[in-house]
């Protein structure tokens, strides 16, 4: 096979390749991202719960005073039941009381409640930051991982790139400007193969039969009448 054809396939793989390993080192940075925004988003959650619980107890411990304050009220106006004259103040005295009474006890029913809640929530915090514990350990494990990935793939992408480089100074400058011209014109594929279906492995095109034999001989580099691509043969498996 002609030397510069065999340096032009070469060329390709390390193009595929490099190709490849700037997608991922796009992707994983991405990926560390997104586990932080994850992580943000589960931590925005844990506190809004807390927030929640600190307001209910805020709340608790209002109602509590004014219970206090409602039953303070109520033993001043049993005290004025002993200092009434008579019995149209005895029957207001007593109508205030019972009010009294109904506001009291509807303290209470609140105050009840908002316990409950605040049990719920104490209990529903503690599980909240457990959960958000296992997974911030879980969020470090994994950017690890995700780092130390992307160490390698720019430690090979820099490899690859050297000797990417060091294959295409074999190239005569006129063919290695075609070569590249095409990679970017042709979604990075500049050079395709041709099996025994006869047809261009980049666009599907029918090579012609004569075009086959000088395939076959690989004399010379071949471009492709139809999409312009360097063609090499290569003998099916």
């Amino acid at each position: 096979m002609d030397a510069q054809l065999v340096t032009l396939i070469d060329l390709q793989a390390f193009d595929t390749r490099i190709a490849a390993l700037e997608a991922e080192a796009v992707r994983l940075p991405k990926q560390i991202e997104a586990l932080h925004a994850a992580l943000a988003d589960a931590k925005k959650t844990l506190e809004t719960l807390k927030a929640k619980a600190d307001v209910t107890k805020k709340d608790l411990r209002t109602k509590e005073k004014d219970l206090d304050v409602v039953t303070a009220k109520r033993a001043k106006a049993e005290a004025r039941l002993w200092e009434v004259k008579n019995n149209t103040e005895y029957s207001a005295v007593l109508a205030e009381i019972e009010a009294i009474k109904q506001e009291k006890a509807k303290g209470e029913e609140e105050i009840l409640t908002l316990m409950e809640l605040q049990e719920r929530l104490v209990v529903e915090v503690r599980e909240a930051e457990a959960r958000f514990k296992t997974r911030e350990e879980q969020a470090r494990q994994d950017e690890a991982v995700v780092r130390k990935k992307l160490a390698e793939v720019e430690a090979e992408l820099a490899v690859v790139r050297t000797e990417r480089d060091s294959r295409a100074r074999e190239l005569p400058r006129s063919l290695l400007a075609d070569y590249e011209k095409i990679l970017r014109a042709r979604g990075g594929v500049a050079v395709a193969a041709v099996t025994g279906a006869a047809v261009c492995g980049g666009c599907r095109v029918s090579i012609r039969p004569q075009a086959i034999q000088e395939l076959k001989a690989a004399r010379a580099p071949m471009l492709c009448e139809s999409c312009g691509r360097y063609l090499y043969w290569q003998d099916s498996a």
